[in-house]
């Protein structure tokens, strides 16, 4: 083993030294006709690092017996004696190995960085084998870890997934158990080759092996993610977003977006209190990342106008976070109260308001237990931030509303980036939200008044961008708005007339009451219409097999127009016979598909029962009709 004061040692740590310099460097620098020059002048000068090692070190046991790199791969994530068995980092024969495996270890990692996956894969193989045959210390259980992060994204990249997972796992164990026995700073892989005043501190340390283990628990949430196991992967992420923070490590606008979509996972499980908190936190950390320069700023500097658009962009997402929040939390509540028929049942809303004040308990103690964000300087701002929203089910309306005013606040917010011109997809979607946020409060309306005018406020949302929209670019979100405002109008429909036959028997409803409730009927089976004509060829033929996204609302639309014309109020008999042939027509057409189309049967079984009903019973109305019509001419 070369004496560490030779010259040749020190050629040897020179050359390592402007390898690491070159890769992390000067790279940053190389032009786009060779996006790579240096991390190839980098790897000469490694690759010429591993072979004076190996000439140096040929009689200190470096070919001494271990495993195979295939026996390495099958069995790493079940050694339990990484720590008692192999060769010590004390003797020359380990730290020979150690340097050694570093050298692979950058080398994979070079490879890689030039998408030469084969070469860096065999490369960390190598490096695997060779920390196979030593005993994890504080002398390198860093490059243990840093191995096993990398071949834990290169076989994840490669869909190998189970491979990933097991490395990313041991890396896992790894630390944990290191930090249990020893616990010490432990040296970066780096320092194998640096002079003793170049040496890192204690805190330098530990700060670059506390983020290797924050990137183990990073990868491992992606890996688990694409896996499907879509819990573990919701605690690593939330972990790796905690151990991020209180190690100041993070960019504040990629972290507080992490947090955002991670909150969709708790609000999608039902877990408001931790969605709330994710996004309280998301809210508060994107505030780091400071004020949004103005407009005149970023037409004057090119870097401005980047962060410009960044912040306003990120900020925009987070508020489209919240209003899912919001959105949800409110159907949620709406699903738990409503009874069979999806009226507001008044004995479970006390029920759950009961309920509620044990959960508020039973929240409050998990939430002393739970995992918060924060640090000294911003938990008291979360906190704060949390307290603008409930996280339990609003039981009454002006419960619901404050839900409500606070979505409708992130939808101004997300409206102001995701303009119509520009962002067509972006803000349509902002609307639908915004509209459904009105649906789902007017729920908890008793007014039916003002619960009316709710859906109105849906309507002219919607109908202006749907008659706008461009159908040979955006058909599917045009029948999205067309069935949406056709249900939007059967609702306010429904409306009048129950208000009306609350001051009157239906004999006795005046002219005004009968044209506002044809007009919203007919302006429901209009869009009905509308969605049905859109599923038509060019030559204007409906086809003869729906497709299966289609299916459902194609025949519920046909079963709703039925509905609608066979609803229409007129005094002429000869308007009656027509809106009544209309309504059988589409029953008609209805049950008929599903004979021809049998698997048709099973999305609309309810439909399909009433539709064959009415089949048997129009036709004797029609023929009373037409009797009465020829006996008065």
């Amino acid at each position: 083993m070369a004496s560490p004061n030779s010259d040749e040692w020190k050629s040897i740590c020179d050359k390592f030294t402007n390898a690491l310099h070159l890769s992390e460097v000067e790279s940053r620098n190389d032009p786009d006709t060779e996006p790579y020059i240096s991390k190839y002048k980098a790897r000469n000068l490694l690759e010429e690092v591993h072979c004076s090692l190996k000439s140096i070190g040929s009689d200190d046991g470096e070919e001494d017996g271990g495993e195979s790199v295939d026996q390495q791969q099958s069995e790493d994530a079940q050694r339990e004696d990484l720590f008692t068995l192999g060769v010590s980092s004390d003797t020359p024969a380990g730290q020979q190995m150690a340097k050694l495996a570093a050298v692979e270890y950058y080398l994979g990692v070079n490879h890689a960085d030039t998408e030469e996956l084969t070469a860096g894969q065999k490369r960390l193989m190598n490096c695997m084998e060779l920390l196979g045959k030593l005993r994890v210390s504080s002398d390198n259980v860093s490059l243990f870890i840093h191995a096993r992060n990398k071949l834990g994204i290169l076989f994840a990249g490669c869909g190998e997934l189970e491979d990933a997972q097991k490395y990313l796992e041991t890396a896992e164990i790894i630390y944990q158990k290191y930090m249990k026995e020893d616990g010490s700073p432990p040296a970066d892989m780096s320092e194998y080759f640096a002079s003793e005043e170049n040496m890192l501190t204690h805190q330098d340390r530990t700060k670059k092996f506390e983020l290797a283990y924050t990137h183990t628990m990073y990868y491992l949430a992606q890996v688990l993610t694409n896996l499907g196991q879509k819990e573990r992967a919701a605690a690593y992420c939330h972990a790796t977003l905690q151990r991020q923070l209180q190690l100041n490590q993070f960019n504040p606008m990629e972290w507080a977006l992490n947090a955002a979509t991670l909150s969709q996972y708790y609000i999608s499980k039902g877990r408001y209190m931790e969605g709330r908190h994710c996004l309280s936190a998301a809210t508060v950390i994107s505030g780091l990342a400071g004020e949004v320069p103005s407009e005149a700023a970023a037409q004057e500097s090119e870097m401005e106008n980047e962060i410009r658009e960044q912040l306003r962009r990120k900020r925009a997402e987070i508020a489209r976070c919240w209003i899912k929040y919001c959105l949800n939390l409110l159907q949620d509540a709406k699903e738990a109260i409503q009874d069979d028929i999806g009226e507001f049942d008044s004995e479970r809303q006390d029920e759950l308001k009961r309920a509620r004040k044990l959960k508020e308990e039973e929240e409050e103690k998990e939430r002393k237990s739970a995992q918060l964000f924060g640090s000294e300087d911003t938990f008291d701002q979360i906190t704060s931030q949390e307290e603008k929203v409930p996280c339990s089910y609003p039981l009454d309306f002006t419960e619901a509303r404050a839900v409500f005013l606070s979505g409708q606040s992130h939808i101004t917010q997300a409206k102001e980036y995701f303009l119509m011109d520009g962002f067509v997809t972006d803000h349509i979607e902002i609307l639908q939200d915004h509209s459904a946020l009105f649906r789902a409060l007017a729920f908890f309306e008793e007014d039916l008044e003002r619960r009316c005018k709710m859906h109105k406020r849906r309507v002219d949302m919607l109908e202006p961008v749907c008659n706008e929209l461009n159908s040979q670019y955006y058909l599917m979100i045009r029948r999205q708005l067309m069935f949406e405002l056709a249900e939007t109008y059967n609702e306010m429909m429904d409306l009048k007339l129950t208000l009306a036959n609350r001051q009157a028997d239906s004999q006795s409803l005046d002219n005004h009451v009968i044209k506002k409730f044809n007009q919203l009927c007919a302006a429901s089976a209009k869009y009905f219409q509308m969605f049905l004509d859109s599923l038509r060829s060019p030559e204007g033929k409906f086809p003869e097999r729906l497709e299966q996204e289609v299916l459902r609302p194609a025949l519920v639309a046909r079963f709703r127009v039925a509905r609608l014309y066979s609803r229409l109020i007129s005094s002429i008999p000869s308007e009656q016979l027509e809106n009544l042939s209309k309504s059988l027509e589409n029953y008609k057409f209805l049950v008929q598909y599903c004979e021809d189309q049998p698997d048709a049967a099973k999305e609309v079984e309810t439909e399909l029962e009433l539709s064959r009903e009415m089949v048997g019973l129009l036709p004797l109305k029609i023929n009373r009709l037409k009797a009465r019509m020829a006996a008065n001419n």
